[in-house]
């Protein structure tokens, strides 16, 4: 059965196919768009009927069927299946349409109840918004699909198109050239009307009154608005460039003021123009700072974030992070002041934001609160007096619910601008008053305005968890649109400016216009901060040119250069010499420790089991009390860990010829350098440490078992010992002269002399305990004069004993090697060189040669490559002469930049106003428009 059907069927369309002609297809427009044609006019928030029939003939207009043959008709199943499948695709068209069309009507009802529950209904309205882009879209892609498929295929006359559009292209008013035409078709059953007209009503009421993929500017109109533009975007580079310069006011360009009363819609606005909530908000006074805002227009961007230059923050792109930190830099100022001068520098970059540069100031006060200074009031005041001199632009924010005669911010811009020449009004809460009410403060003629007022509503509609960095400017619009579009008195033509958009246009062509006049004033303070910042950089510095990255390579490369010389000159040698100064001490230590005599701690008589050193020379050689103190001594100096000794002197002496050659060089001056040469230094000698020190112990212990000496070692190490001892006596007999010039000779003789008796028994028991205890006398000498005496009695004996072992080495029996337990210093001194000797050789290949190799490629590391421009740029300012050098250098090379910036603009000012000369200025009467023909380019409103 099914075959017959599709054979009659195709019998049928092959007979029609060549009796017709057939006409080329276009893929069809899609059943509903959601912004109405822009001829159409909005009244009330409603299209109107001729609008509504327009708009339906436009959508609705399908192809003019020409007339079949009835049997044709009546016996083809082709003609009958199509039918069938436009019918079946209609559904959820139709359906769609009634939804929004009812949607639609109710809005258009809540409308009606009055101020009271606007708000309520226009939150409403925002949901209804959303239920109605979700039907569109899902009816939109539906059709979208059907549209694909049959995309390129050729569809015959009689076959009508399963969207309903014209073949053609050209649209047609939806019936045939016979009659009543096809009224099955879209616009001819009647079923689509309530579904256009309650989308007409709905695009309507959420200000879709305008395509915006076409722009019905002239070309030039485009033009000219891009050469706007274009010097806006220019000017604020310059303003941008000589705020690093300098706060000299002669290189500052005119920027937007904001003031107003608290509570009077000020931040709102601000908001409004940006798109996001981002200012502080708080139940008491939060704005304590002035907020130099900028907003940078990023045409090629989608990205919307903020960036704040004097923090180095870096790009925020949560504006309610940007809130926080406004709020934290706010309340850093003191309550007791409350109020500081000191600007927060806020940059802006978005798509959607004009380009602007705006100041918002703390609002005014009428009184202070109880934990306000009392002379809060005045310093507002004055603050904001400070910024709103010529040749500033002043915004005034005054509240729609206030009478202009008591607003605060157009007393303020009255007292420096009472012609009004540079201000611009704004009225907010404009839904809070009536219509005509709002009409008269708009055109008020007792406080004129020669930039006129503009009344707007920016109520911040709620956004959700996951909306709270969606742009809310669009929402804004639309809340305005739907309550200025319900009142004539907002009409175009009745001289009244509304909406945040037309401010935007505003605050674009005033800021362009006032920048454009103190072009000239600007670019000759830049020639003047010129020729001084170059005459000083010429005598100063001779035109020498400095970065900071060529400063820290400059400095890197002699600092550098130093340490090869250093390397040149301790090697080998200076290491033997470090190394053996340290063991000699040791072996000092050691004769001392058990040969010498030692300090005399208590007056206790010596011990008698003790053998005096005068008893060496002629002692046994064979004496077991002789050799086990020699082969102690020995022992101790061997096994005294002598790989880490030996490193650890090595070490210390490398860190300290840094630190010198640190010194030395002009990283003096820089903390951030020294800090990383030693950190270098100290983790390539850590890394070799306990390598080189198991090494140098290893290497010694032969040494520990036995000892091979030859003659001249021996003799060698005899003329060396001789040479320390001299020195000790030469010590000990300068801390005794010391002494005696402290306490005086015949003082200390007595104290001596007496401290000889104590120790020779010669007193009781009971003195020599007395004598003992601190804080108490004995015979007439204090405790401290006592501890002298004790010192010089030391010395004394040590004195004695050194020169008597000076005799004793250089007698015959020192003077030979066998006699090695007559001679102890002789000995060890050949036990240290022996130990300094081998230690040398390792502490060289180990340590010093790895730290000379390493050492310039770890300085490399942590001072030249991975270092940041920021880090950089620190390092070079920690010297004040560099800093200085730098600043002037960066200044005079700012001022070139902004006067070439400047040349060029006034360049480009120029050619407009000779291509311009036709054009409509700033209009001169109060409500008049600004800037007539200016200010939309890329920012098409």
């Amino acid at each position: 059965m099914s075959a017959r059907i599709l054979a009659s069927s195709r019998i049928a369309l092959t007979a029609t196919l060549t009796r017709r002609p057939t006409a080329s297809f276009t893929a069809p427009r899609r059943l509903y768009s959601p912004l109405a044609p822009a001829s159409l006019k909005t009244a009330g928030g409603l299209l109107r009927i001729e609008s509504t029939r327009m708009q339906r003939t436009q959508l609705w207009s399908g192809q003019i069927y020409r007339s079949h043959s009835n049997a044709v008709r009546a016996i083809s199943f082709a003609r009958f299946l199509p039918k069938l499948v436009v019918k079946f695709a209609r559904v959820p068209a139709l359906f769609g349409g009634a939804t929004v069309a009812g949607l639609a009507y109710v809005q258009y009802q809540a409308q009606q109840f009055g101020n009271y529950t606007l708000g309520v209904f226009q939150s409403a309205g925002e949901a209804v918004g959303n239920a109605y882009n979700g039907v569109r879209d899902t009816v939109g892609g539906a059709f979208d699909g059907v549209s694909t498929r049959v995309e390129g295929m050729k569809w015959p006359d009689w076959l009508p198109s399963p969207l309903g559009g014209d073949k053609s292209g050209k649209g047609g008013s939806g019936r045939g050239s016979g009659g009543e035409g096809n009224k099955n078709g879209p616009a001819g059953d009647g079923k689509g009307a309530p579904y256009v007209a309650g989308a007409a009503t709905t695009a309507a009421a959420f200000g879709y009154g305008k395509n915006d993929d076409g722009d019905p500017r002239s070309g030039g109109q485009v033009a000219r608005d891009d050469q706007m533009m274009l010097l806006t975007k220019k000017m604020i580079e310059i303003r941008s460039i000589l705020q690093q310069v300098g706060q000299s006011g002669s290189l500052t360009l005119p920027s937007i003021v904001v003031i107003g009363s608290q509570s009077s819609g000020k931040s709102s606005v601000l908001e409004a123009v940006v798109g996001h909530e981002f200012l502080p908000k708080g139940s008491n006074m939060v704005t304590r700072r002035p907020i130099e805002l900028t907003l940078i227009n990023t045409p090629d961007s989608t990205a919307e974030y903020g960036e704040f230059p004097q923090l180095g923050l870096g790009r925020v792109a949560d504006f309610h992070q940007i809130q926080r930190t406004l709020t934290d830099l706010n309340l850093a100022v003191p309550e007791a002041d409350c109020v500081s001068d000191d600007p927060i520098q806020l940059n802006i970059y978005s798509p959607n934001v004009p380009d602007l540069s705006l100041i918002d100031l703390p609002g005014y006060i009428q009184i202070a609160g109880k934990d306000q200074p009392v002379e809060l009031k005045e310093k507002i005041a004055a603050l904001c007096d400070k910024y709103i001199q010529a040749p500033n632009v002043i915004l005034a924010i005054s509240a729609a619910d206030v009478d202009l005669a008591n607003s605060t911010a157009l007393r303020a811009s009255r007292r420096v601008d009472p012609r009004g020449e540079r201000t611009i009004g704004v009225i907010t809460k404009m839904d809070l008053v009536k219509p005509s009410r709002a009409l008269e403060m708009l055109t008020d003629k007792n406080y004129p305005l020669r930039l006129g007022y503009v009344g707007v509503i920016c109520r911040t509609p709620q956004t959700g968890l996951f909306t709270r960095n969606v742009n809310i400017s669009s929402a804004i619009s639309k809340n305005e649109h739907t309550y200025f579009s319900q009142y004539p008195q907002f009409a175009p033509d009745s001289g009244a400016h509304v909406g945040t958009q037309h401010l935007k246009k505003t605050l674009m062509a005033v800021l362009e216009h006032t920048m454009a006049q103190s072009l000239q004033g600007t670019s000759d303070a830049i020639h003047q901060e010129l020729e001084e910042a170059t005459y000083e950089f010429k005598v100063q510095y001779n035109d020498r040119s400095l970065t900071a990255e060529t400063y820290l390579a400059e400095s890197l490369d002699a600092f550098k250069h130093s340490f090869k010389e250093f390397t040149e000159k301790f090697g080998r040698p200076q290491v033997r010499q470090l190394l053996k100064s340290e063991l000699e001490q040791r072996v000092l230590d050691l004769l001392a420790q058990r040969y010498w005599n030692k300090p005399v701690h208590d007056l206790s008589p010596i011990r008698s089991d003790e053998r005096a050193l005068s008893t060496l020379p002629s002692a046994e050689p064979d004496s077991l009390y002789w050799q086990r103190k020699l082969d102690a001594s020995t022992s101790s100096l061997t096994k005294m860990g002598l790989g880490r000794l030996a490193t650890n002197v090595v070490a210390n002496a490398l860190s300290q010829h840094l630190e010198q050659l640190v010194n030395d060089s002009t990283f003096k001056a820089h903390p951030f350098a020294k800090r990383a040469i030693q950190e270098a230094a100290n983790q390539i000698l850590n890394e070799r440490f306990y390598s080189t020190s198991d090494q140098v112990e290893n290497c010694i212990k032969p040494y520990k078992f036995e000892i091979d000496i030859d003659d001249i070692e021996w003799q060698t190490s005899r003329e060396n010992a001789g040479k320390l001892l001299k020195e000790e006596l030469k010590i000990c007999e300068e801390s005794m002269k010391e002494l005696r010039n402290q306490v005086g000779g015949k003082k200390l003789g007595q104290v001596m002399q007496f401290v000889d008796k104590v120790r020779n028994s010669s007193q009781s028991e009971e003195a020599k305990v007395a004598m003992s205890k601190e804080g108490t006398e004995a015979f007439g000498f204090s405790q401290a004069l006592l501890q002298k005496g004790r010192e010089g009695v030391f010395l004394r004996d040590r004195a004695d004993l050194i020169k008597m072992r000076l005799m004793a080495i250089k007698s015959k029996q020192c003077n030979n090697k066998d006699n090695k337990y007559y001679c102890p210093e002789t000995f060890l001194d050949v036990v240290a060189e022996k130990l300094t000797g081998t230690a040398v050789l390792f502490l060289n290949v180990e340590l010093l040669s790895e730290f000379y190799y390493n050492f310039p490629r770890e300085l490399d590391s942590r001072l030249g490559r991975n270092l940041t421009p920021a880090q950089i740029e620190a390092f070079a300012r920690e010297d004040p002469k560099i800093r200085k050098h730098i600043d002037l250098q960066k200044r005079k090379q700012l001022l070139e930049l902004a006067l070439q910036k400047m040349d060029s603009l006034m360049a480009l000012e120029k050619a407009k106003k000779h291509d311009l000369s036709g054009a409509t200025g700033v209009s001169g009467g109060p409500g008049g428009d600004v800037g007539s023909g200016r200010g939309r380019g890329r920012w098409f409103f």
